[in-house]
């Protein structure tokens, strides 16, 4: 019968962890979403002045989406 309570325990514990975990990676997700709009922001206003800016050769590279999911 302890036995069986430990193995309820640990699963509990592991489900609780993994429940930190993603709340810490929706935590994380927000703050780069919000420092991406920021740089973006800044970005744009500096180059809001720069000729380059006429040309179009401030655009990110090609495949540098923020959507993409490095692994």
């Amino acid at each position: 019968m302890n036995d069986r309570d430990d193995r309820h325990s640990d699963r509990e514990s592991i489900l609780m962890a993994l429940d930190q975990i993603s709340q810490t990676i929706d935590v994380m997700t927000s703050v780069v979403g919000r420092l991406r709009s920021y740089v973006e922001a800044q970005g744009e206003a500096t180059t809001g002045n720069d000729s380059s800016t006429a040309t179009g050769s401030d655009r990110p590279p090609a495949g540098s989406s923020p959507e993409r999911i490095l692994h």
